[in-house]
């Protein structure tokens, strides 16, 4: 949970010069599918509604934005090559970060340099 943290501490002093926004995508660790130990107990979607309530986990632990759910024909996910996660920052509809791929990827602390570079 420490990246959920860290991305919470992003919004939190970042939130005057940029918009966060998290999309929720399919589960990369279903408990019916490839599961760690100790991971949230969330099957594999099989339908929007599996997707939405799976989202609402990560909803009830305050990311101090707003979450949305990807489509499922994971269209957000595709275009974005975000499978199992990924940070971006746009500007203006331009990338100006894309992070590797999680987890080995996600690093919120390039996107605080690139956003402390705007601030």
């Amino acid at each position: 949970m420490y990246k959920l943290e860290e991305f919470k501490q992003l919004v939190k002093d970042f939130s005057d010069v940029a918009d966060f926004l998290v999309i929720y995508i399919a589960e990369a660790h279903s408990t019916d599918g490839w599961a760690f130990t100790n991971n949230i107990d969330i099957n594999q979607h099989r339908s929007l509604e599996d997707r939405l309530s799976a989202a609402q986990i990560l909803v009830q632990k305050e990311p101090q934005c707003p979450v949305v759910v990807d489509e499922m024909n994971n269209v957000s996910a595709i275009k974005y090559g975000a499978l199992p996660e990924r940070l971006y920052v746009l500007q203006a509809g331009k990338v100006l970060y894309k992070g590797g791929m999680g987890p080995i990827g996600y690093h919120p602390m390039e996107v605080r340099w690139l956003l402390e570079k705007i601030k």
